[in-house]
């Protein structure tokens, strides 16, 4: 079992056991049993939400005792409701099926048929009453986009863009809020939710949307809700749970469907006279009719939406992380032989040890996060900008690439031009073949090293010969002019050599070399 977790957190926001399990595809009868085993063992959410699976299960569920049995009480009224109603369903039906999920859970007593319909019976009588749904404070946001949609002129063209609006509520001081985006895509769609816990500086227990593809994947009507994985990161980041409304139920988000209404006659149409040439601006403009909105008194409430939220609601709120969330992208990759990846056509470093492994990585507006196994392994600064750029941390390096820590471009090319002009282009050259620099500081090294042994002058001849002849001279090419240069011309000026003096000379052999031998 892997879901003891994900149980607790859901049953912490408040959220009914029932819900619970068709959220994650497990048995009420699981459900029951966890949040039992919870109340049993005393702990609460703080002592167990940085519990792994592994430490909880052993806290929730240690050795059995003799303890004494228990009757089994799982009455969820609404879905045996909801059975009556087809054909055939009996209450002695439902008592059967009741008894067998008693022997599923262990040493705990079903109820006799009498007691059985007792509850049941007091069950349905108390659902009856149910006309008005008491909020709690903190507990809840409802999301959704408005119908109706509005645009942007882009100001050197003329032509327009078509603006969607954001609207989010917070059922128990019915605070709205209201952002315009450009598209209702998932990024969109997640950073609005970042920008309302932003305003109103916290996080509520549950975010309550509706089944857009932006955000939910599946949402059957029996089975496990999968949410889209960006959205289920950005919900884990704030700690919040992601319930989505039954489909084509708008009241199962009825403060945010009857906020809809009021931003589309108190915003929207307010605007309709307002041009707005970028997208700033116009939700400037948005904030300032909204606190109009906030501020307003209620009809049959004492204060406002913004009195209420500050003075009984703001207090219940998660506290939001040091960082906003950043919404990112996954892509796979494989570490090179260079200890790097390309991201964009920009290069960043992976611990070395990582060599020829696959990894995934995350990929935000302003951070590049690296995975091996699950497991973050670095993360850079992301870079913008030119094309062919390395980002390489010094730890990511080998031990030898290391001990050339001390050596940079600057020094390498500094110490050139005090040899010559060639010898500097040389250097230039091979420092820009490399797409790590490292890899070229050895060979920059012994190309300038060779004036231990020869002149100044000599080595620029010498490089400016090697120009002539190869784009990229190594140090093997130069080191060979030179010592031809040394050895066959003692008296060599600095006039460069070009290729046609090379051929002027031609060694013969005798007629006696080629001769044979009696």
């Amino acid at each position: 079992m892997e879901k003891y977790k994900q149980i607790l957190r859901y049953e912490h926001a408040g959220i009914s056991q029932r819900e619970i399990a068709k959220i994650l595809s497990v048995s009420r009868n699981t459900v029951s049993k966890v949040i039992n085993a919870r109340k049993a063992a005393q702990l609460d959410w703080d002592q167990i939400s940085g519990h792994t699976e592994a430490e909880l299960e052993s806290k929730l569920f240690p050795e059995v005792r003799g303890d004494s049995a228990s009757f089994y009480y799982p009455m969820d009224v609404e879905y045996l409701m909801g059975e009556l109603k087809k054909p055939g369903v009996t209450k002695k039906l439902l008592w059967e099926e009741y008894v067998k999920e008693c022997h599923t859970v262990g040493k705990q007593l079903p109820y006799q048929y009498t007691q059985f319909c007792t509850h049941l019976n007091r069950g349905i009588e108390q659902s009856k009453a149910t006309m008005y749904f008491e909020h709690t404070a903190g507990e809840k946001a409802e999301v959704d986009w408005a119908g109706t949609t509005y645009h942007v002129v882009n100001s050197e063209t003329g032509e327009t863009q078509k603006v969607f609006f954001f609207v989010a509520t917070l059922p128990y001081s019915q605070l709205t809020y209201v952002e315009a985006t450009l598209d209702m895509k998932e990024e969109q769609w997640i950073n609005a939710h970042v920008h309302l816990f932003e305003f109103i500086q916290g996080s509520p227990k549950i975010v309550i949307c509706d089944n857009l593809k932006t955000g939910v994947i599946k949402h059957p009507k029996r089975g496990e809700v999968v949410l889209n994985a960006a959205y289920q990161e950005m919900a884990d980041y704030y700690r919040t749970a992601i319930i989505p409304a039954k489909p084509r139920t708008p009241k199962g988000k009825a403060s945010v469907e009857g906020a809809v209404g009021q931003i589309t006659t108190q915003i929207i149409a307010k605007l309709r006279h307002e041009t707005f040439f970028n997208l700033y601006d116009l939700n400037q403009r948005i904030l300032e009719l909204l606190v109009n909105i906030n501020e307003k008194g209620f009809q049959k409430r004492k204060g406002s939406r913004l009195e209420v939220f500050l003075t009984e609601e703001k207090t219940y709120l998660q506290p939001l992380p040091k960082e906003a969330y950043e919404y990112g992208v996954w892509k796979s990759a494989r570490v090179q032989y260079n200890y790097h990846i390309a991201i964009d056509k920009i290069y960043y470093s992976v611990p070395y040890h990582y060599i020829k492994k696959d990894v995934r990585v995350r990929i935000t507006q302003n951070r590049i996060e690296i995975f091996h196994q699950h497991a973050r392994v670095c993360s850079h600064r992301r870079r913008h900008g030119r094309p062919g750029q390395y980002v390489t941390v010094e730890e990511h390096m080998p031990i030898n690439h290391r001990q050339a820590g001390d050596w940079n471009r600057h020094r390498f090319i500094k110490w050139a031009n005090n040899i010559g002009p060639h010898t500097a282009l040389v250097i230039e050259r091979l420092l820009d073949h490399y797409k790590i620099e490292q890899q070229a500081f050895n060979g920059c090294l012994s190309i300038l090293k060779l004036t231990d042994k020869y002149t100044e002058k000599q080595l620029d001849s010498a490089c400016e010969q090697a120009i002539s002849i190869i784009h990229t001279p190594r140090y093997r090419n130069i080191k060979r002019i030179i010592e031809a240069q040394s050895t066959n011309q003692p008296g060599y000026s600095q006039q460069p050599t070009n290729q046609s003096d090379t051929s002027q000379h031609v060694y013969l052999r005798g007629q006696d070399y080629y001769g044979e031998k009696d």
